[in-house]
């Protein structure tokens, strides 16, 4: 790490800290089941309010917490996510350096971690997340290519988004028992940031996306938790192969 690096990480780790703190109570109300609308109410039945910021209800404060545990909780902490996002940015910022496409890496990190904590608990991808999430990374990276000596190609990004979305669309209509129509949506974002470092970088993101997957299906398998028709979250298979993409990707740009 130079001299110059220091103060980049230093802001990335706060900057991920603080908005990783204000996702809990997104990511309870998002974890709804498919289908059903997002939460409104704590488990208790108190109406919420908002969608940042702790995930705990004011008129539950003086429940015991046994009973509060029994009753679902209130969703993950505020410290794991808090860390979470801030490895995740210092990560980003450690590959990409003081270049325009970090604050983009940046603002995206955490509704990554949100969609992958949301399709980890009820293995939904919601739409208000997914579509937004790739509407604003070609939108900012369009914005980034139209700064000096852009390390990326936007018109490359464009691209892998369309084909990375179309390629998953048809492998939920061969298997939609595999493959959710909400990875497809997800994976026109995933293609997106990994198509701003080209061609192969998308493969090489895409690729252990699908390894990690297997890896962990396999694993589940091992441990008697799962069978070979059991079906698990890819979302954060695929946004964990596009985090490892984008590092080697920003790295070597």
């Amino acid at each position: 790490m130079t001299p110059d690096t220091g103060p980049l990480l230093a802001v990335a780790v706060l900057w991920g800290a603080a908005a990783g703190a204000l996702l809990p109570r997104a990511a309870y109300r998002f974890a709804a089941p498919d289908g059903g609308p997002w939460h409104r109410t704590c488990p208790q039945g108190h109406p919420l309010k908002g969608w940042l910021g702790r995930a705990r209800c004011p008129r539950c404060q003086d429940t015991p917490q046994a009973e509060r545990r029994a009753n679902g909780g209130y969703g993950p902490g505020v410290l794991p996510l808090a860390l979470a996002t801030a490895l995740v940015c210092a990560a980003l910022a450690a590959a990409t350096g003081a270049r325009f496409e970090l604050l983009v890496w940046l603002l995206l990190a955490p509704p990554g971690v949100l969609l992958t904590v949301v399709d980890f608990r009820v293995r939904r991808l919601p739409d208000p997340l997914t579509l937004p999430f790739a509407g604003a990374a070609l939108a900012l990276l369009g914005v980034v290519a139209l700064l000096p000596e852009p390390a990326g190609h936007w018109p490359t990004a464009l691209y892998a988004a369309l084909a990375l979305g179309l390629a998953f669309t048809v492998l939920w209509l061969i298997n939609p028992r595999g493959m959710g129509f909400g990875d497809a949506k997800l994976a026109l974002g995933v293609g997106a940031v990994l198509g701003w470092y080209g061609w192969p970088t998308v493969m090489l993101g895409t690729f252990a996306g699908f390894l990690l997957g297997a890896v962990y299906g396999i694993t589940l398998i091992a441990l008697g938790r799962a069978g070979r028709r059991s079906t698990i979250a890819f979302g954060p298979f695929l946004l964990a192969g596009a985090f490892l993409g984008l590092l080697i990707g920003a790295f070597t740009a």
